[in-house]
Parts: C-alpha cells; sequence; structure tokens
C-alpha cells in the first residue's frame, strides 16, 4: 500500500475503534440497581398505561412465557395490547430481587404481581440482557401464580 492509503485506512479503523466506546466496568451491586431501576421504569409503563414504552423495553429476540408462549418484540407487543386498553392497570408488579451475573450482561429480577386492590397474585421472573449500548431488554419472561415459600437466604 502506499503511504496515502495506509494512513487512511488507520484513520478509519481508529474512528471505528473510537466510535463505541468500553461501557466503564460497574461493580455487581451497581448494575444490580441498573436491573432494578430499569424494572420500575417497565412496570410504571403499566401505571401509565403507554404501551410503546412497554415494548421499548423488550428485546427483538425475547422468549414470553405465560398461558401462551410469545416469540419475538412484535407478538409481545399485540399479546399484551389489552393489558394497557382502559384507564385502571390490570395489575402491577415491582422488584424483590435482583441479581447479575458477574459479566455484567445478564440480570434477573422477581418479585410479585399484584391486582389493583393490592393483593398479591403472582410473581414474575424476568431475565434482562445488557446491551452493548448499555441498555437493559428484556429476553425471558415468566409468571406464575403467588407461593409461600419463605424468602431465600443470603448466599455466600
Amino acid at each position: 500500500m502506499r503511504n496515502g492509503t495506509m494512513g487512511t485506512v488507520c484513520g478509519i479503523a481508529l474512528a471505528i475503534g473510537t466510535a463505541a466506546p468500553a461501557l466503564p466496568a460497574e461493580t455487581n451491586e451497581e448494575l444490580r440497581e441498573q436491573v432494578r431501576k430499569t424494572e420500575v421504569a417497565f412496570a410504571k409503563t403499566m401505571a401509565e398505561r403507554d404501551h410503546a414504552a412497554f415494548v421499548s423495553f423488550i428485546a427483538d429476540d425475547v422468549v414470553w412465557m405465560g398461558r401462551s408462549v410469545f416469540r419475538g418484540r412484535t407478538q409481545v407487543a399485540e399479546g399484551w395490547k389489552r393489558f394497557y386498553e382502559g384507564t385502571e392497570a390490570p395489575f402491577s408488579w415491582e422488584p424483590e430481587r435482583v441479581e447479575v451475573n458477574d459479566a455484567g450482561t445478564l440480570g434477573l429480577s422477581t418479585g410479585p404481581v399484584r391486582d389493583p386492590a393490592g393483593k398479591r397474585i403472582g410473581t414474575y421472573n424476568s431475565i434482562w440482557r445488557r446491551g452493548a449500548d448499555g441498555k437493559w431488554t428484556i429476553i425471558f419472561d415468566n409468571g406464575c401464580p403467588p407461593c409461600d415459600c419463605p424468602p431465600a437466604a443470603p448466599g455466600p
């Protein structure tokens, strides 16, 4: 290669390499807090009756398990549209426990699902994936009926 071409190639490679800066190294506690805040914001979409915002938290390749299994953002959006109709939310949820893997790429959020009167009617489990841009999106979601299980003991 001629010197001019080599300089251009190196300049392009440098620009590409710096265009997507590496995410800062966060502690596991900071990552758990990110997932907790994301889950709270996700739940707020139901209270605010904002279906479009709900969909924005869902990964393109999500698997959503409930009475039916929905695959992909479009199926979840269509399947859940009915829950966003009307002025009152049919249920709410909040994170009770959040964990993140040591790589900082996957998180689990689980907690109660409540009816409009506040009675616990189920438990949700969401697995979040962190994208290269730092945004957390749901890749797996599953709900189940409530149980009277004792709280989990803290890990080692």
